[in-house]
């Protein structure tokens, strides 16, 4: 085990890194500039604390929010890395005590927002610590913030490459859970990254099962349901539904705990303390739904919520990436759903208006019209919200969505339908939106069909036997299938239909059209292995009651320490625990999570629960139990996914390898770095690949970077590269390890 591993459990109590994570911290440490995209759970936060730790001086990280920051400093801390934050809710005598704590170099990570950071007093705090121990590292968390594009852009956050300005040789690594390409260039471009590293992991989360419910009259009956089946029997399972309103919020909460579900609201109409008792609460496992707006959550690691439910249609799909993303950060099985009645597109119409700009209007609808196209879809909810990041998922069915687990009913032939709809449009003048085409067909005496005419062509009225809603529908089908175009360049942005080259395919019967009938109301769900409990599908009966107890004792520690339960083990961690019954302070340090600060406060009371409750069952040691259905299912999608894919893009890589082609020549046909290409590599030697690394790099480079391997160990990086010189770049360096390693 080398001094990086050791690190990690000694720490962090893990015995491996998850994937990505190493080669991330040794870019780190090699003092490169780094951008990670990795999913909300995916072990962002990792990549520079670990590296706090081994690299000398004071890790700074920008947050944008209070919570985030309270949230990290606990975690850490409970692992016995001295960390703090400094913010606004700090009293002015602890703020000094803490600034002159890292001045002298008592903390090994920082926190604190970016409006603090680019004050002129926070930035002479700053040259104290440069002056002092050191400044190791900025880390830029939520870095989606910085872009214009993204969907939570702060202007402070452009403010950034100030710092880089004024430390220009500190390294920086920004981290994000959603960009887009366009997002990630300006992240770039506006952190000014100096010849970046750049990770992007696969935006999939296997454990998140996707679904999309029709709004009705009786949803709500629905969503009580659906609490308590995700709830269980003790009801503790922790949900956040996601309302457009503070009065959506307030009336959802009220009404729940009406009828028998313990929820509180969380909206910036509640004062500032009502909002931290309420998230506290939630957070503490005091009570399990949360019923908030947008504004929750962002930033909060709570690891074991068990749901994430938008009652009201999403902003837009990388808002919903991001929420919906909060749930599962521990890896169990978890669900997004989505209430979603077309009407509820018009408050989020009104909130666009309100926008000065024209271009900020534009981008919000395109970005609307594409969460109302995810909605409606017939497509795999999981390739629909990972082809939005650019990325291909290349199975027919994911196995955990409502489409690919058949509760959507199948495809139907509109082939004569959508040649009537794209007449009417044709007919019109392709100067219409959707409703007045659907007025047309309907036969609809309206004053704008009159003032038109429209009463007048030959198509009005002939689809009399469909709703309007039911023409809209398929409408918007026929845009989201590329079979015809919604445009926006007139009338202020109002959307109008017009014809394109597969249109007229369809209306010269060249083309059939197949459409999903829109959701019928109240239709049924499944209760299937999908929607069962980890917990409750790993664990024998006997196992169970003691998981029960292991939580009850975590509570315990939890309310002795005031912090949240997670912040003491999750519940994968306990979950191990009640199966490999560790009765021995060494057998206890293997479980994952346990490491040496927890060991040392904790091992001792949950040795002492396990042995007696083993005693009173005679248990004498864990039992060999096949992976419940969920584990099963996740495990084998993962294994599809890995051997078929693991990461597309690094399968186009090893082809065009295979073709012949060198690192360069390969990054210039990608338009990517070499050092992606190299990482791309990297990864596939691992996984097996036959890569002839010496092949790839000048006569003498391969036998001075082994030679100087052999000297100095696989630890880092760095120290290979000051003994190689400067003829020979990290990618090689990275090439050489991974080579090395493989063969022994």
């Amino acid at each position: 085990m080398d001094v990086i591993e050791q690190a990690l459990k000694t720490h962090f109590g893990h015995e491996t890194f998850r994937s990505g994570q190493r080669h991330i911290v040794d870019m780190v440490l090699a003092g490169r500039d780094t951008l990670v995209l990795m999913p909300t759970g995916g072990g962002k936060s990792l990549t520079y604390q670990l590296p706090a730790l081994l690299r000398p001086g004071l890790t700074v990280v920008i947050s944008p929010l209070i919570a985030l920051m309270q949230d990290q400093v606990e975690r850490l801390e409970a692992n016995g890395i001295p960390a703090t934050f400094i913010n606004s809710s700090l009293a002015p005598a602890e703020r000094a005590r803490r600034e002159q704590a890292a001045a002298r170099g008592d903390y090994r990570l920082l926190y604190v927002s970016p409006e603090r950071l680019l004050g002129e007093s926070f930035l002479a705090l700053l040259n104290r610590v440069a002056a002092g121990p050191g400044i190791a590292l900025f880390a830029v968390d939520e870095a989606h913030c910085v872009s214009e594009w993204g969907h939570d852009f702060r202007p402070e956050y452009r403010q950034l490459s100030r710092v880089r300005r004024h430390f220009p040789t500190v390294p920086m690594l920004a981290l994000t859970a959603t960009a887009t390409e366009r997002v990630q260039q300006d992240i770039l471009a506006q952190l000014q990254l100096k010849e970046p590293y750049l990770h992007v992991a696969s935006f999939n989360r296997p454990n998140l099962i996707y679904d999309v419910r029709a709004k009705h009259k009786q949803s709500y009956a629905e969503l009580v349901g659906l609490l308590r089946e995700i709830g269980g029997p003790a009801g503790d399972a922790s949900v956040i539904i996601y309302c457009q309103s503070r009065r959506s919020v307030e009336q959802l909460s009220e009404r729940l705990s009406r009828d028998g579900i313990r929820a509180l609201p969380y909206h910036a109409g509640l004062s500032p303390e009502e909002r931290t008792e309420h998230q506290s609460r939630f957070i503490r496992d005091n009570v399990p739904v949360l019923v908030a707006t947008i504004a929750f959550g962002m930033g909060i690691g709570k690891p074991d919520v068990r749901a994430v439910i938008h009652y009201d249609l999403p902003r837009n799909l990388e808002s919903y990436y991001q929420e919906s993303g909060r749930a599962g950060r521990d890896g169990d099985p978890a669900r997004c759903v989505v209430f979603y009645a077309y009407g509820d597109r018009a408050k989020i119409e009104f909130m666009i208006a309100q926008k000065s700009e024209p271009q900020e209007q534009q981008v919000a609808r395109e970005q609307l019209v594409q969460v109302v196209a995810y909605c409606e879809s017939a497509l795999c909810r999981r390739a629909t919200l990972l082809a939005y990041f650019g990325e291909e998922w290349p199975e027919e069915n994911c196995g955990a969505c409502d489409v690919c687990l058949g509760q959507r009913a199948a495809p139907e032939d509109r082939t004569v339908d959508a040649q009537k709809f794209l007449s009417a449009v044709a007919k019109t003048g392709q100067r219409c939106g959707m409703r007045p085409v659907a007025d047309v067909l309907r036969g609809a005496n309206t004053q704008r069909s009159l003032s038109n005419n429209h009463h007048q062509i030959s198509v009005y009225g002939i689809g009399r036997d469909h709703t309007a809603a039911e023409w809209q529908h398929l409408g918007r089908a026929l845009v989201q299938q590329g079979l015809m175009e919604s445009w926006s360049g007139e009338a202020g942005g109002y959307p109008i239909l017009r014809l394109d080259p597969a249109s007229w395919e369809v209306l010269r019967g060249q083309r059939r059209v197949e459409i999903a009938p829109m959701q019928a109301t109240g239709h049924d769900r499944r209760d299937g292995r999908e929607s069962r409990r980890a917990s409750e599908v790993t664990l024998d009966p006997v196992r169970q009651q003691l998981f029960a107890d292991l939580r009850a004792l975590r509570h315990e520690i939890a309310e002795e320490a005031d912090v949240p339960a997670y912040i003491v083990f999750s519940d994968a961690s306990l979950r191990t625990m009640a199966l490999a019954c560790p009765r021995t302070l060494d057998a206890f340090a293997r479980v994952p999570g346990v490491g040496s600060r927890k060991l040392e406060a904790y091992g001792e009371r949950f040795v002492r629960v396990i042995s007696r409750f083993c005693d009173m069952h005679d248990i004498s040691s864990a039992p060999q139990q096949e992976p419940s259905p969920v584990t099963q299912f996740t495990q084998e999608r993962e294994r599809r996914r890995s051997t078929a894919t693991k990461d597309s893009t690094a399968q186009v890589t090893l082809h065009l390898y295979r073709t012949g082609l060198g690192i360069e020549q390969i990054a210039t046909a990608r338009r990517l770095t070499q050092g992606v290409i190299a990482n791309h590599l990297c990864q596939l030697i691992e996984e097996g690949e036959e890569i002839d690394v010496a092949g790839l790099m000048p006569n003498d480079h391969y036998r001075r970077i082994a030679d100087a391997f052999a000297e100095v160990g696989f630890a880092a990086l760095k120290p290979v590269k000051d003994i190689v010189g400067e003829d020979i770049g990290y990618p090689e360096i990275s090439l050489v390890r991974a080579a090395l390693k493989r063969n022994g």
